[in-house]
């Protein structure tokens, strides 16, 4: 069973989508339970993934393959995991701020997310503040996570945190921002908890946010 693990792990690593459906068929058919196959096979595979994205020696065609290869083997999983494993180690919801439709990098802080165990609440561009604030109530993430890659965007940032203060709910999410304008000194003025410089780096601080 290790070794059937480790192939799923290269899997991930290798952007192996073609196959990694069958393989996680085989495992499962071999008795292994699926939050093992997620645990010890999926997870350290975009471990390796998020570690080589933040040293430069994978790039973002790779590491948005390997994240989709991931996707495919959860499809077959996610049927046949409970809704407690399913949500791994946290919900996230994320978005791209009012105003802006960019989404390659939203869509790698999703996949990313999704890839390290997190349960993903995807909103989507162009959100307004009261829709962020709509899929909190909603689905009481533990992190909102925000995008934006326009300066004029920006601001769209503090409309959602103010929002979330008047709504009551601010207390029960972290709130973090990135993308190519967001500086941490700018998310700390909003009264945000945290910024990742890319997608790898969002993750890391989203665990240590929650004490993971």
């Amino acid at each position: 069973m290790p070794d059937l693990f480790e192939t799923l792990s290269n899997m991930v690593i290798e952007g192996g989508m073609d196959d990694i459906a069958v393989a996680t068929q085989q495992a499962l058919a071999e008795g292994a339970k699926p939050h093992e196959i997620l645990e010890q096979g999926l997870l350290p595979g975009m471990n390796v993934v998020g570690q080589r994205f933040k040293a430069g020696d994978m790039y973002i065609p790779e590491v948005l393959l390997s994240a989709r290869t991931m996707s495919v083997a959860m499809d077959v999983l996610k049927p046949l995991l409970s809704e407690s494993e399913a949500a791994g180690i946290g919900t996230v919801v994320v978005g791209t701020v009012e105003g802006d439709i960019h989404n390659i990098g939203k869509n790698l802080v999703a996949m990313m997310f999704e890839g390290a165990g997190f349960k993903v609440i995807d909103l989507g561009v162009d959100v307004k503040p009261q829709a962020f604030v709509a899929a909190v109530k909603e689905h009481k993430p533990d992190v909102l996570a925000m995008s934006a890659l326009l300066t004029t965007t920006m601001l769209k940032m503090a409309e959602t945190v103010t929002a979330l203060c008047e709504s009551g709910l601010r207390e029960r999410v972290k709130v973090m921002a990135g993308g190519a304008p967001v500086t941490a000194d700018f998310v700390a003025k909003i009264g945000g908890d945290g910024y990742a410089s890319n997608a790898a780096a969002a993750v890391d601080k989203a665990k240590a946010l929650l004490g993971k």
